[in-house]
């Protein structure tokens, strides 16, 4: 990181870069007040509505689309907010949860709202295997930016993403 002080995301920032939109999630990361949950909030919505004109392939390539744009947008968001995991930058929270859906669908409300809380829980608190991916692979304020920044930003969501969906599987396989 150069050593500017960091900007604030704010909506002339979001205008300012087409990177920018990715990473703040089309704007949902500028919520003055958790972001990542205003941010996963927006994936649960957008999802719902773009899953009437989506099928499940092609679900399954917006997402390997997204995660490869995500790595871009990301790390060029962060560069240009001059912090290495700005709270703003949602698009993490975005790609993971539609992945959670993707897998996870059809439930109903109840079961969206289970797997919302349960990946927020992972995303937050970050046990276990999240918080490892999150301490291996992002880098922190003061390291050199590179392709590896945005990657970083995104795995440990991934992560939990993986958490969540398998504790979905675990409870319909031995409970249901």
């Amino acid at each position: 990181m150069s050593t500017s002080a960091p900007r604030r995301a704010d909506l002339r920032f979001l205008l300012a870069h087409p990177a920018h939109w990715i990473a703040l999630g089309f704007g949902s990361g500028l919520s003055p007040k958790a972001p990542g949950t205003v941010g996963t909030l927006w994936a649960w919505a957008s999802y719902l509505v773009l899953d009437h004109w989506l099928t499940a392939s092609q679900w399954g390539w917006v997402l390997l689309v997204g995660l490869v744009a995500g790595c871009w947008a990301c790390t060029r968001t962060a560069q240009h907010l001059n912090i290495a995991d700005p709270g703003a930058i949602v698009w993490d929270e975005v790609i993971a949860f539609w992945s959670v859906l993707w897998l996870a669908m059809p439930m109903g409300f109840t079961g969206q709202l289970v797997a919302f809380c349960l990946f927020r829980f992972f995303d937050a608190a970050k046990p276990g295997p999240v918080g490892w991916a999150d301490r291996l692979f992002k880098i922190r304020d003061g390291r050199s930016p590179g392709w590896a920044q945005g990657f970083g930003i995104l795995i440990d969501d991934v992560v939990a993403a993986f958490c969540t969906v398998l504790v979905i599987a675990l409870w319909r396989r031995f409970v249901m």
